[in-house]
Protein backbone atom coordinates (compact mmCIF):
# COMPACT_ATOMS: atom_id res chain seq x y z
CA UNK A 1 0.00 0.00 0.00
CA UNK A 2 0.73 3.63 -0.71
CA UNK A 3 2.64 5.81 2.21
CA UNK A 4 1.23 9.16 1.13
CA UNK A 5 -2.36 10.15 1.33
CA UNK A 6 -2.66 11.56 -1.62
CA UNK A 7 -2.40 8.07 -2.84
CA UNK A 8 -4.70 6.60 -0.90
CA UNK A 9 -7.40 7.24 -2.98
CA UNK A 10 -9.23 6.01 -6.00
CA UNK A 11 -8.68 8.82 -8.89
CA UNK A 12 -12.09 8.25 -10.36
CA UNK A 13 -11.15 11.43 -12.88
CA UNK A 14 -8.63 9.60 -14.52
CA UNK A 15 -10.20 5.94 -14.36
CA UNK A 16 -13.08 7.77 -16.52
CA UNK A 17 -10.63 9.02 -18.92
CA UNK A 18 -9.36 6.34 -19.36
CA UNK A 19 -12.74 4.61 -19.98
CA UNK A 20 -13.80 7.65 -22.49
CA UNK A 21 -11.07 7.20 -24.30
CA UNK A 22 -11.64 3.59 -24.51
CA UNK A 23 -15.12 4.36 -25.98
CA UNK A 24 -14.26 6.57 -28.63
CA UNK A 25 -11.59 3.65 -29.50
CA UNK A 26 -13.83 0.97 -29.97
CA UNK A 27 -16.01 3.47 -31.99
CA UNK A 28 -13.70 4.44 -34.46
CA UNK A 29 -12.22 0.58 -34.64
CA UNK A 30 -15.63 -0.31 -35.78
CA UNK A 31 -15.35 2.72 -37.87
CA UNK A 32 -12.49 1.61 -39.63
CA UNK A 33 -13.45 -2.33 -40.07
CA UNK A 34 -17.35 -1.29 -41.34
CA UNK A 35 -17.47 2.62 -42.09
CA UNK A 36 -19.56 5.03 -41.24
CA UNK A 37 -23.05 3.86 -40.15
CA UNK A 38 -26.43 5.83 -41.22
CA UNK A 39 -25.97 9.62 -40.84
CA UNK A 40 -23.05 9.39 -38.18
CA UNK A 41 -20.08 11.69 -38.42
CA UNK A 42 -17.48 13.09 -36.08
CA UNK A 43 -16.00 16.53 -34.72
CA UNK A 44 -12.56 15.52 -33.20
CA UNK A 45 -10.72 18.48 -31.60
CA UNK A 46 -7.10 17.75 -30.66
CA UNK A 47 -4.06 19.74 -29.05
CA UNK A 48 -1.63 20.09 -31.87
CA UNK A 49 1.07 20.96 -29.95
CA UNK A 50 0.92 17.48 -28.57
CA UNK A 51 4.47 15.95 -28.63
CA UNK A 52 3.31 12.62 -30.25
CA UNK A 53 0.89 14.47 -32.74
CA UNK A 54 1.62 14.20 -36.27
CA UNK A 55 0.53 16.38 -38.70
CA UNK A 56 1.86 18.74 -41.92
CA UNK A 57 4.32 21.88 -40.98
CA UNK A 58 1.49 23.47 -42.64
CA UNK A 59 -1.32 22.50 -41.12
CA UNK A 60 0.22 22.99 -37.66
CA UNK A 61 1.27 26.62 -38.73
CA UNK A 62 -2.47 27.41 -39.26
CA UNK A 63 -3.72 25.52 -36.06
CA UNK A 64 -1.03 26.13 -33.96
CA UNK A 65 -2.87 25.20 -30.70
CA UNK A 66 -5.50 23.03 -31.49
CA UNK A 67 -7.73 21.53 -34.65
CA UNK A 68 -11.06 20.31 -35.01
CA UNK A 69 -11.19 17.35 -37.92
CA UNK A 70 -14.16 16.07 -39.41
CA UNK A 71 -14.54 12.61 -40.28
CA UNK A 72 -17.47 12.08 -42.73
CA UNK A 73 -17.56 11.82 -46.37
CA UNK A 74 -13.97 11.52 -47.07
CA UNK A 75 -11.38 9.65 -45.14
CA UNK A 76 -9.15 6.58 -45.46
CA UNK A 77 -6.57 4.75 -43.71
CA UNK A 78 -8.13 4.77 -40.55
CA UNK A 79 -5.69 2.52 -38.56
CA UNK A 80 -6.74 2.98 -34.28
CA UNK A 81 -3.88 1.95 -32.69
CA UNK A 82 -3.02 1.97 -28.55
CA UNK A 83 -1.22 5.45 -28.21
CA UNK A 84 -3.97 7.10 -30.65
CA UNK A 85 -5.23 6.98 -34.35
CA UNK A 86 -3.87 7.82 -37.43
CA UNK A 87 -5.69 8.87 -40.74
CA UNK A 88 -5.48 10.64 -43.83
CA UNK A 89 -8.41 13.37 -44.34
CA UNK A 90 -8.77 15.44 -47.23
CA UNK A 91 -7.99 19.45 -46.75
CA UNK A 92 -9.08 21.32 -50.19
CA UNK A 93 -8.75 18.37 -52.47
CA UNK A 94 -4.99 17.80 -50.47
CA UNK A 95 -4.78 14.13 -48.67
CA UNK A 96 -2.78 14.42 -45.43
CA UNK A 97 -1.95 12.03 -43.16
CA UNK A 98 -2.68 12.74 -39.32
CA UNK A 99 -1.65 11.33 -36.18
CA UNK A 100 -4.21 12.10 -33.42
CA UNK A 101 -2.86 10.38 -29.68
CA UNK A 102 -5.97 9.39 -27.18
CA UNK A 103 -4.35 11.93 -24.86
CA UNK A 104 -4.35 14.66 -26.88
CA UNK A 105 -8.23 14.99 -27.72
CA UNK A 106 -9.97 17.74 -26.71
CA UNK A 107 -13.43 17.11 -27.81
CA UNK A 108 -15.46 14.16 -29.95
CA UNK A 109 -19.07 15.15 -31.26
CA UNK A 110 -20.81 13.22 -33.20
CA UNK A 111 -23.84 15.64 -33.69
CA UNK A 112 -26.18 12.77 -36.20
CA UNK A 113 -27.17 11.46 -32.19
CA UNK A 114 -26.34 14.44 -30.10
CA UNK A 115 -23.04 13.21 -28.55
CA UNK A 116 -20.29 14.81 -27.55
CA UNK A 117 -17.16 14.58 -24.81
CA UNK A 118 -15.17 17.10 -23.71
CA UNK A 119 -11.72 16.66 -21.83
CA UNK A 120 -10.96 19.88 -20.29
CA UNK A 121 -8.33 21.47 -19.13
CA UNK A 122 -7.62 22.59 -16.02
CA UNK A 123 -4.99 23.16 -13.00
CA UNK A 124 -4.57 21.46 -9.46
CA UNK A 125 -6.82 24.26 -8.59
CA UNK A 126 -10.00 23.63 -9.12
CA UNK A 127 -11.78 27.00 -7.82
CA UNK A 128 -11.66 28.17 -11.24
CA UNK A 129 -13.53 25.44 -13.29
CA UNK A 130 -17.36 25.70 -13.78
CA UNK A 131 -19.01 22.92 -12.92
CA UNK A 132 -22.26 23.55 -14.54
CA UNK A 133 -21.96 21.37 -17.97
CA UNK A 134 -25.00 23.91 -19.54
CA UNK A 135 -22.03 26.30 -19.60
CA UNK A 136 -19.47 24.21 -21.42
CA UNK A 137 -20.21 24.56 -24.87
CA UNK A 138 -17.90 23.20 -28.05
CA UNK A 139 -17.44 26.39 -30.73
CA UNK A 140 -18.50 25.39 -34.07
CA UNK A 141 -15.31 24.51 -35.78
CA UNK A 142 -12.52 25.23 -36.82
CA UNK A 143 -12.02 25.66 -33.18
CA UNK A 144 -9.93 28.65 -31.46
CA UNK A 145 -6.72 28.40 -30.71
CA UNK A 146 -6.45 28.28 -26.99
CA UNK A 147 -3.30 28.48 -25.18
CA UNK A 148 -0.72 25.93 -24.91
CA UNK A 149 -1.98 23.78 -21.01
CA UNK A 150 0.26 20.77 -20.59
CA UNK A 151 -1.96 19.96 -17.35
CA UNK A 152 -4.02 17.05 -17.38
CA UNK A 153 -7.59 16.63 -19.39
CA UNK A 154 -10.82 15.93 -17.12
CA UNK A 155 -14.11 14.40 -19.31
CA UNK A 156 -17.52 15.53 -18.74
CA UNK A 157 -20.63 15.69 -21.21
CA UNK A 158 -21.22 18.81 -23.13
CA UNK A 159 -23.88 20.18 -24.56
CA UNK A 160 -24.07 20.14 -28.85
CA UNK A 161 -26.72 23.33 -29.25
CA UNK A 162 -23.47 24.56 -31.53
CA UNK A 163 -23.60 22.14 -34.03
CA UNK A 164 -27.79 21.96 -34.56
CA UNK A 165 -28.73 22.75 -37.74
Amino acid sequence: MSDSPENDSIDYGNLMHDALRLLIRNVLTDVSENGLPGDHHFFITFDTNHPDARLADWLNDRYPGEMTVVVQHWFENLDVGDDGFSITLNFGDQPEPLFIPWDSLVTFVDPSVEFGLRFEHHSDDDDDHDPDPENDEIPEAPMEENAEDDTPHEAEVVSLDAFRK
